[in-house]
């Protein structure tokens, strides 16, 4: 079996500026774009669709100085009439191309497949060859559409989608996660992934803003979110490799970041770890399931009671250790709830799962999970 793929390319910094004379076009198209689909809405109610706003700008790649070819234009206004559906908007942001400006957008050039090659260790796009760091070999694909995008740095990559072959996973073993704020991610078998890469970096990343120096507080930025991001690749990775089953807690950050833990919440980064795990798991025929984990850290995962020494509520939170007072066995905090989201999960997949409380621990009693 195949799945599509995107590759993230890195372009050398010599083609900015030709990138960036590209992006300008774009955003020109995108902005012609929005203003003729507003207009169709307001005067007449008709939404126009991709196919329609290419008959709009039908011709603009022969224009004399324009870059771009026909390929992308027609990709710009497919994306433009997917982007206002999808927020169910009748006009979207104007793309601004001044970088001066405080509402710049990061530059951007799509691409579709039939527009693009790879020769000789460089992309042809446009009668431009620009040269890129291949790390992943793109002679052996077949390359399929994407886009040319600049980060916050002013740096360029290239985003291309390709066919992989999958890898089925041969791991045997069943864990469930625990996913926090102390640790990002908790197995029950004890392992622990380490979040913490914004406060790791805050008190530089405040010396830097204090200072005024804008290229510093980016590279900080960016240094924080790529830390986070290869943790997450290789925590994930190495879960996979070893699992055939894997149970993660539906606890939600949207409800979090509105707390006075927003800033611990959004550093861990739960929605990317899960939404990254949950597609290796996909590709290597690896259960995944999101399960209900209401009092899985309350509820003691040997006996299954609600004791009086577990933690409950917020002021809970300061107790990582502690045991339980109806069986003696003592409890590391997150390994206990994940040991919980195990057994549910197990549950879920025979029976479908029941909510955890005082009323239903008797499901529990007899998982002997750990002891």
């Amino acid at each position: 079996m195949t799945y599509t793929k995107t590759l993230k390319l890195r372009i050398k910094d010599k083609h900015a500026k030709t990138l960036l004379a590209m992006a300008r076009e774009v955003n020109l198209v995108w902005n012609y774009c929005n203003e003729i689909s507003h207009r169709a809405i307001r005067e007449r109610r008709q939404w126009l669709s991709g196919f329609d706003l290419q008959k709009y700008t039908n011709g603009l790649s022969k224009c004399d100085g324009i870059l771009i070819g026909s390929p992308t234009v027609q990709q710009v206004c497919e994306d433009y009439a997917k982007a206002r559906k999808q927020f169910k908007r009748s006009r979207l942001n104007w793309r601004v191309s001044n970088p001066q400006s405080s509402k710049y957008s990061l530059s951007w050039v799509p691409f579709k497949a039939r527009a693009i090659q790879y020769r000789n260790g460089q992309i042809q796009f446009a009668g431009f060859k620009f040269g890129l760091w291949d790390s992943y070999g793109l002679s052996q694909y077949a390359l399929r559409a994407g886009s040319f995008s600049e980060d916050s740095r002013g740096r360029w990559y290239l985003n291309i989608c390709v066919q992989v072959d999958s890898q089925p996973s041969g791991g045997t073993a069943a864990v469930g996660i625990d996913l926090g704020l102390k640790t990002a991610a908790t197995t029950s078998d004890g392992q622990v992934l380490v979040g913490r890469q914004y406060r790791a970096l805050e008190q530089k990343l405040g010396i830097a803003q204090r200072a005024g120096k804008t290229a510093r507080v980016r590279a900080i930025h960016a240094k924080i979110k790529n830390q986070r991001k290869d943790a997450q690749h290789k925590f994930s990775t190495a879960l996979v490799e070893r699992c055939a089953a894997i149970f993660v807690g539906d606890v939600a950050s949207s409800n979090l970041v509105k707390t006075k833990m927003a800033k611990s919440t959004l550093d861990a980064g739960w929605s990317q770890f899960k939404t990254m795990l949950e597609q290796k798991c996909q590709r290597a025929g690896v259960v995944f399931e999101v399960v209900d984990e209401r009092y899985t850290t309350q509820t003691c995962s040997c006996c299954g009671s609600i004791s009086a020494s577990s933690p409950k509520g917020r002021a809970g939170l300061r107790i990582r250790e502690w045991t339980c007072v109806d069986c003696g066995t003592a409890h590391d905090r997150d390994i206990n709830a994940a040991r919980n989201i195990l057994a549910a999960g197990h549950r879920r997949l025979v029976v479908g799962i029941p909510a955890l409380g005082a009323g239903r621990m008797s499901s529990l009693r007899g998982a002997r999970l750990g002891c």
